[in-house]
């Protein structure tokens, strides 16, 4: 972030905006173009989202987080009722589904609001 829109905007929590999919400079506009395609820029306050790249992180935390919970959660009612295994796909299928595409705009959101507002860019080699 840069003296300019610290100057200009308020500050605005990265955590609040990102996982709301708005703006990360100015907390109003929104971030994406569709469900998980950023946009281009703010309509608000003219912010450039060519700096925005979650690259797969957002991808690989849900999966992550999804299936550790419904794995366990899968676990857990095998070993304490035994359904039969139509009913655990009926379950955790859509179970999974579900919970992979809300998770997944909002942690997409935050990863590009922290993004911004630690000026992260990509790393690059010092060869001097």
């Amino acid at each position: 972030m840069s003296d300019k829109d610290t100057d200009q905007y308020p500050p605005v929590d990265p955590y609040a905006s990102g996982i709301r999919g708005l703006c990360p400079r100015c907390g109003e506009g929104p971030l994406f173009d569709g469900y998980i395609k950023v946009g281009t820029a703010c309509p608000n306050c003219g912010l450039d989202y060519g700096f925005a790249d979650a690259g797969d992180g957002p991808a690989v935390f849900v999966i992550l987080l999804i299936g550790f919970l419904v794995v366990g959660i899968a676990l857990w009612a095998e070993v304490s009722f035994a359904p039969p295994l139509w009913l655990h796909l009926v379950l955790w299928i859509p179970l999974s589904l579900g919970l992979c595409l809300l998770l997944l705009r909002a942690l997409k959101g935050l990863l590009i609001n922290l993004q911004y507002a630690n000026s992260a860019h990509e790393g690059e080699i010092d060869n001097g």
